[in-house]
């Protein structure tokens, strides 16, 4: 009888400690285009355009193409991926900030995404909120500065925007995409979990 009573109560222990446990969704770059993920030259230099199906709402072709080419520049190139191994190897965000700021070029959406998530990291949400509008409106379609706004929108407790922002990126690459599936999964949770980003 005693061995009986004492299985419920190690399953109540044990489900106690699964609901404890904190929940955290996983970390990803927030420096390249519309990759998101790992630090590869190729996420990290070509944004990814968005597909056939959906309607751009982007600048007009010659402006973007002339951002795009920043890249095509080897010492821009150079420049922004040691700005971004600043960021995500040495966690120095200040130092960071300052060299994508030397760059130049602060209305290019993938400078201005990584100048928010410094800015973010160090616990300046005012001025990271500026410059994820000024990549936004440098590309209304940089899926990665909607994934990581949304997130800080969650962050905020802005839940009715981030769903705004999560139907943004549904607009530019679907519900497949990485950028949609972290940002969902984000408003999954409940309402003051810590999340890691």
């Amino acid at each position: 009888m005693k061995r009986s009573a004492l299985r419920p109560m190690a399953l109540t222990t044990i489900v106690a400690a699964l609901v404890a446990t904190p929940v955290t969704i996983p970390a990803f770059a927030a420096g390249g285009g519309g990759g998101g993920g790992g630090p590869s030259d190729e996420s990290i230099m070509h944004p990814r355009a968005p597909s056939s199906d959906t309607q751009s709402t982007s600048a007009p072709k010659s402006k973007k193409a002339k951002k795009q080419s920043l890249f095509d520049d080897p010492a821009f190139a150079k420049a922004y991926r040691v700005a971004y191994d600043t960021i995500y190897e040495q966690h120095d965000y200040t130092g960071a900030i300052d060299q994508l700021r030397a760059l130049g070029h602060d209305d290019f959406a993938n400078v201005a995404n990584l100048i928010g998530y410094s800015y973010r990291k160090l616990g300046d949400y005012r001025e990271s909120q500026v410059w994820y509008e000024r990549a936004l409106k440098s590309d209304p379609d940089h899926v990665l500065t909607w994934n990581y706004y949304g997130l800080w929108q969650i962050e905020q407790g802005n839940r009715d925007q981030a769903v705004y922002h999560l139907s943004r990126i549904k607009a530019i690459c679907g519900t497949d995409c990485e950028e949609y599936r972290t940002l969902a999964a984000a408003l999954e949770l409940p309402p003051g979990t810590g999340l890691v980003y």
